[in-house]
């Protein structure tokens, strides 16, 4: 039997071990706390930004607009990815399973920039056509073919920014033809390789029931908000992005016309109480706000997208289209001089999102990319705590 002094030290020595260990533990748990605490600290001032009463130089849902947001999104997945490398994996199955969750929420994010990529060059022919209309209606005097081909463009310009909502012809006894634009579409598998959007396009397989919303609804299915002991753990910064990554792909297909069905249901229930998401809120509410307003005024069928600079061309092109179909030569000067009026500021709105939509549009491909680069290291993750298992 061993000595009493020899069995008493090893089981000091067993205690002090374990006090040790209990001390890591709460200092692990501390470290988490904080980097919780300051996460959820960033996002809420990140969004805040957004809804500042001191940028009003950049309204809702306008390119420049869109384009802060997409930068609060790469700063919050950022902070996010921070947050992750200091979690271990393997002692939460739970956390486990949320990150799994949290790869195919981003298969369908990179499903949506693609489709979001696309709906750009679509307002980009918005855009040629408004220029069109612009070009003729500059001439003076006004004469009948240039007013036809004002016309034509305008014609084609309010039917596409408005997806299958019909233009009655005041005057002319008829309506327009209506244009039917095709989008490609994609759905990247679970355990697909994702081929990332290139320089001038993109690629994916095209499936013709490919639908945005339907990739947002699918993204908020199972977010659940954590409760109890999850809620000051690691499940909480992975429910917090996902819940960005869901708001910034709603606002997106809001904005930007993309394959899909009206999108007037929010994305998500966000928890009101926690600090991080009244920005979030006041800003899904406000995109909900320009939804219906939009829905109102083409009687619960307006489609296509809400970007700020698409709708003033929407509303001077519908202006100037009652003046096309109400036109006899010789235009009245007064309305000579209200009809340039109009056509100066469409022709600003169009020298204006030359530039913005090319900027956009390498946004959108960044984020892409980031979101395959995020879900790499995910997946890098996963593989490591299945190994330390």
């Amino acid at each position: 039997m061993a000595p009493a002094t020899e069995f008493q030290g090893s089981f000091l020595s067993r205690i002090s071990i374990r006090r040790n260990q209990i001390i890591s533990m709460d200092v692990n748990h501390e470290q988490e706390l904080e980097e919780l605490e300051y996460f959820q600290k960033h996002v809420s001032e990140r969004f805040s930004e957004l809804i500042s009463p001191s940028s009003p130089s950049d309204p809702i849902l306008s390119i420049p607009w869109l384009q802060n947001l997409l930068d609060v999104f790469v700063s919050c997945e950022t902070e996010f990815k921070g947050v992750l490398s200091t979690v271990r994996i393997s002692k939460s199955p739970s956390l486990e399973r949320l990150l799994s969750e949290m790869l195919e929420r981003i298969l369908k994010a990179l499903d949506i920039c693609n489709a979001v990529v696309n709906g750009i060059d679509s307002v980009r022919q918005s855009r040629r056509l408004a220029e069109i209309a612009v070009t003729a209606l500059k001439q003076r005097p006004f004469c009948d073919g240039s007013v036809r081909r004002a016309k034509r463009a305008l014609t084609s310009l309010v039917v596409g920014l408005n997806g299958d909502v019909k233009i009655r012809n005041n005057g002319s006894g008829g309506s327009s033809n209506q244009q039917k634009t095709t989008f490609r579409s994609w759905s990247f598998g679970p355990r697909s390789n994702v081929t990332v959007v290139g320089g001038g396009g993109s690629s994916g397989h095209v499936s013709k029931n490919w639908s945005a919303t339907k990739q947002i609804q699918g993204m908020v299915g199972n977010l659940v908000l954590p409760r109890g002991a999850e809620a000051s753990g690691p499940a909480m910064p992975v429910y917090i992005m996902s819940s960005v990554m869901a708001l910034v792909m709603w606002v997106l297909v809001a904005a930007v016309p993309c394959q899909t069905s009206n999108v007037l249901v929010a994305p998500l229930q966000l928890p009101k109480h926690q600090s991080w998401a009244s920005a979030a809120v006041n800003i899904q509410e406000r995109v909900g706000e320009e939804m219906k307003r939009k829905e109102k005024r083409f009687g619960g069928g307006g489609g296509g997208g809400l970007m700020e600079e698409t709708q003033r061309m929407e509303k001077i092109g519908l202006s100037l289209l009652e003046f096309t179909e109400r036109f006899r030569f010789p235009a009245e000067e007064t309305e000579e001089g209200e009809v340039a009026e109009k056509v100066e500021e469409m022709d600003e709105i169009c020298r204006g999102m030359e530039v913005g939509l090319e900027d956009l549009q390498r946004q959108v491909r960044e984020v892409f990319h980031g979101l395959v680069r995020s879900r790499l290291e995910i997946v890098s993750l996963l593989d490591q705590a299945s190994s330390a298992i």
